[in-house]
């Protein structure tokens, strides 16, 4: 019998497969605090419009995940993302890994990490191959990522 936050885990990921944000938004806290390279630190509501706004815009979207462990206090897991870049147009295929921590049984931090560089490289091409390393770039992209959620936001309110 699995721990109830490797299932809560497992559910999470499964919404996000079916591209159901709210059901995503429910397995967190209210004052969760997510991370990533792209976005930084997002708490709260933030973060589910993050999940809101990513699975409106998928295309070609699918997603695995593996190595799912948990115990009380914190799991963690692997993601695999296969998409469009709506920007580019761009085949990606994002390989994230995933600590959670947990609070009242729910999530209330989730930090993911992945390479920007190689994730610069599918999503931007040439650009992102020649210059994705380099901290102007990934500013950029973290620069264009807040502007892109703060619209949705605001479009939201």
């Amino acid at each position: 019998m699995s721990h109830p936050h490797t299932e809560l885990i497992e559910r999470f990921y499964e919404a996000f497969q079916k591209c159901d944000a709210e059901a995503m938004g429910a397995c967190y806290a209210d004052d969760v605090v997510f991370s990533d390279p792209v976005f930084g630190e997002l708490r709260g509501e933030e973060a589910r419009d993050m999940w809101r706004m990513l699975v409106q815009r998928a295309q070609a979207f699918s997603l695995t995940f593996d190595a799912v462990e948990a115990n009380e206090r914190t799991g963690r897991a692997h993601w695999v993302a296969r998409y469009l870049f709506s920007q580019t147009g761009r085949s990606v295929v994002n390989r994230i890994d995933a600590q959670f921590v947990f609070r009242d049984g729910r999530i209330a931090e989730h930090r993911d990490t992945f390479d920007l560089w190689r994730w610069s490289r599918q999503a931007l091409g040439f650009k992102g191959m020649l210059l994705g390393w380099t901290p102007f770039v990934q500013r950029a992209i973290r620069a264009q990522a807040r502007k892109g959620l703060d619209a949705y936001r605001a479009r939201r309110a």
